[in-house]
């Protein structure tokens, strides 16, 4: 019984890995938990040298995901900053040595004191406000009836097939011929400035936001329909949070475009923008002064896509 017995116990101590040829067989309690404890230790250990042997296979060391970001920000930022310093310098030279006259093409350094100037001391922000508003104003108009009517077009094959040749013809009609005919059937001022904007804003966020309601993975669907979701649980909670990536990136094109249709509004129906500023620089000839609008514009173009890809970030990041 003696010998059966500590084979069992051998037996039993192999099976848990550890070696007790020499050790004799003790029930203490004690020596039951020091084993336990050891064993736990032992598989912590090896846990750990798992993931110690795992991360150095991945070959990411501790300062792997700083570097790559290091990385990837030099990769954004220095090429389009090295890009736009050479044609400061080719821009310069050209202006200097007299290749080009600076009544066509004014040196950097005069355009950058005269659009200092024209912010601080003029009235290039007044005009600015005005034309931020009305692209405000006609990108809300925009977004108020492409988002509806997208989700429409995506989930109905039958307002697909009504809708879309509609839509499609609709951007071969450019806003300039339209806008006069916008000026004759609502008038002057900041409505019709903002309808303008809203054609243009209205076709990007439209597509992207189909293109981003028929890309949804049908299994996630299903199973929320399998669990009881409603029409407007799935719309809320499901539809919109995965589609929200491709709808913002259809705000970010439609914003620049609103900005554009102010412009263009202006020139045609008047106002106190940005495009009649131009119109009225066009007129003097007063070139400084319009490469000083056109850098204005830019601005405002690069801060509103700006803004969106920040919001877009935001959302993927959580």
């Amino acid at each position: 019984m003696t010998e059966g017995h500590g084979r069992g116990a051998t037996a039993t101590a192999g099976a848990d890995g550890e070696s007790t040829a020499d050790e004799p067989h003790s029930p203490r309690p004690g020596h039951a938990r020091k084993t336990g404890d050891s064993g736990g230790n032992g598989e912590r250990s090896r846990s750990g040298t798992g993931r110690k042997m795992t991360g150095g296979a991945s070959g990411a060391p501790p300062g792997a995901a700083l570097a790559d970001r290091r990385g990837t920000l030099f990769r954004r930022v220095l090429p389009p900053l090295l890009f736009g310093l050479l044609l400061l310098v080719a821009w310069d030279i050209a202006t200097r040595t007299g290749a080009v006259a600076e009544f066509y093409l004014p040196t950097p350094l005069d355009l950058a004191r005269q659009f200092f100037d024209d912010v601080f001391h003029g009235d290039l922000v007044d005009y600015t406000k005005e034309t931020v508003w009305e692209a405000l104003a006609g990108s809300g108009i925009g977004i108020g009836v492409a988002l509806p009517l997208g989700y429409l077009i995506a989930r109905s094959e039958i307002a697909a097939a009504a809708l879309e040749p509609y839509v499609a013809a609709s951007q071969a009609m450019p806003a300039v011929a339209l806008a006069p005919l916008l000026a004759l059937w609502i008038g002057y001022g900041m409505l019709p400035i903002a309808v303008l904007c809203s054609l243009l804003v209205f076709f990007p966020i439209l597509v992207n936001t189909v293109l981003g309601l028929r890309s949804l993975d049908p299994d996630v669907m299903g199973a929320a329909r399998v669990d009881g979701v409603g029409w407007w649980g799935m719309l809320w909670y499901i539809e919109l949070p995965l589609a929200l990536p491709s709808v913002l990136a259809g705000v970010r094109n439609g914003l620049t475009l609103s900005i554009t249709g102010a412009v263009v509004g202006e020139f045609v129906m008047g106002g106190e923008g940005l495009g009649q500023l131009l119109s009225v620089q066009r007129q003097e000839a007063d070139t400084i002064g319009l490469f000083s609008t056109l850098v204005m514009l830019g601005l405002l173009a690069a801060v509103s896509y700006g803004v969106v890809r920040l919001v877009e970030r935001l959302v993927q990041r959580d």
